[in-house]
């Protein structure tokens, strides 16, 4: 019932509100944003610039931190490899 009515209520809701909007008083071809305007876009596009480069930052950050834990745990397990054979070796002494 409901794909029924709401094409019809929503043709009925598009028709009433152009019927009852206002013509406008501006010619709509003519009228510019102005330095308002583009100092708003400006701010949005630096803000924008800015958040990029912060972003990039803490990108490369986090995969310089996990290269670095990657790094000291071949370390960790190359110790541990080189202290249990080392330790294997002087606890059974060879004849």
């Amino acid at each position: 019932m409901n794909a029924v009515l709401l094409p019809h209520l929503t043709d009925t809701v598009t028709g009433f509100v152009l019927a009852n909007t206002p013509p406008p008083e501006f010619n709509p071809d003519t009228v510019t944003p102005g330095p308002a305007g583009f100092l708003a876009i400006l701010f949005v596009v630096v803000a924008v610039v800015l958040l990029g480069f912060d972003l990039v930052r803490r990108i490369r950050r986090t995969t310089y931190r996990a290269e670095i834990a990657e790094r000291l745990q071949a370390e960790l397990a190359a110790k541990n490899v080189a202290d249990a054979s080392a330790a294997e070796g002087t606890e059974h002494p060879q004849a």
